[in-house]
C-alpha cells in the first residue's frame, strides 16, 4: 500500500500538464492578439484621442492574458516542485517549498490581475455604470487579499 501511496504524487502531473497548456495557450493568444492589435492599428491611420484610447485598452486587455498565463504558470512549477522534485530550478522569486508559499504567489498575481481587470473597465467607461459599484468590491477583495499576505508574511517570520 505504502507503494501506491507514494506514487500518487505523481496524480498531481495532470495537473500540472494542464496548467502548463493553459499557460502556454494563453501566452500565444495573447501575443497572437498583440500582432493583429498592432496590425490593425499601423494599418487603419487612426490617429486621434479616441484611436488611442481604443489601442490603450486593447494592451491592458492583452496583458490581462498574460497575467492570466503568469498564474497557470506559477500554478504548474508551484505544484511541481512541492509533489514531484523538490530541487527543481526556478528563478528565486518562484522557488516554492510549501504551499502557503505556492498560495502566497498566486495570491500576488490575482491582486495585480484584478488591478488591471478594473484598469481595463476605467479605460472602456462610459459614463453610464457606476465606477463605484465596481471599484468598491474591487478594492475590498484586493485589500482583504493584501492583508492574507501582510498575515501570511508576519507569520511565516
Amino acid at each position: 500500500m505504502r507503494p501506491l501511496l507514494n506514487a500518487s504524487r505523481f496524480l498531481v502531473l495532470a495537473a500540472v500538464l494542464g496548467a502548463l497548456l493553459s499557460a502556454m495557450a494563453l501566452y500565444v493568444y495573447g501575443l497572437v492578439d498583440t500582432i493583429a492589435v498592432v496590425t490593425r492599428t499601423v494599418t487603419s491611420g487612426d490617429i486621434s484621442s479616441t484611436g488611442a484610447k481604443a489601442l490603450m485598452l486593447y494592451f491592458i486587455e492583452i496583458f490581462d492574458l498574460f497575467l492570466l498565463g503568469t498564474v497557470m504558470l506559477i500554478l504548474a512549477l508551484g505544484l511541481y516542485e512541492l509533489f514531484i522534485d523538490a530541487d527543481f530550478k526556478v528563478a528565486s522569486r518562484l522557488q516554492i517549498s510549501s504551499f502557503e508559499d505556492l498560495k502566497t504567489s498566486l495570491v500576488t498575481v490575482v491582486i495585480a490581475v484584478m488591478a488591471v481587470t478594473f484598469l481595463g473597465q476605467i479605460m472602456s467607461w462610459n459614463g453610464e455604470t457606476s465606477l463605484f459599484d465596481i471599484g468598491v468590491p474591487v478594492a475590498l477583495v484586493i485589500a482583504a487579499l493584501n492583508i492574507y499576505l501582510w498575515v501570511a508574511k508576519a507569520v511565516g517570520k
